[in-house]
């Protein structure tokens, strides 16, 4: 089975909430919501691969230094198995736009588990909502 290394972040804003994207239509999973991230890319690190994903989702800058590694998500999918560093964020600069998702949306962590999500993400939602 292929392995699949993708590297998400768990944006927070001042007011604890955590921005989860809702993917577009015509993408695999359409219509979930996730946290912001991506597929690293050959010889990449999962820091320099959210630095990069941030920029062209939401058009913010990231310093790898404000990535706080927090927890990881392994799943097996029919297909292939997931393997999903989560990183907290609290910094960042820039305005946040939505460029390549379907919706944007700041959630409370106790509320997370209201949005449908990958089976990868949804043990990141519990660690979230009892941590934050």
């Amino acid at each position: 089975m292929n392995l699949i290394l993708v590297a998400a972040a768990a944006l927070v804003d001042v007011d604890g909430r955590v921005l989860i994207c809702q993917r577009p239509e015509g993408k695999q999973l359409a219509g979930l919501w996730e946290f912001p991230g991506g597929k690293l890319e050959p010889g990449e690190t999962p820091e320099a691969c959210l630095i990069r994903e941030l920029r062209e989702e939401l058009g913010i800058e990231v310093k790898a230094a404000c990535l706080a590694p927090f927890v990881f998500a392994s799943h097996g999918y029919d297909d292939f198995h997931l393997l999903m560093p989560l990183y907290l964020l609290r910094r960042w600069e820039g305005e946040i736009q939505q460029r390549e998702h379907a919706a944007l949306k700041w959630v409370r962590p106790g509320k997370l588990h209201e949005f449908p999500m990958p089976p990868a993400d949804l043990p990141l939602a519990a660690y979230l909502r009892d941590f934050l």
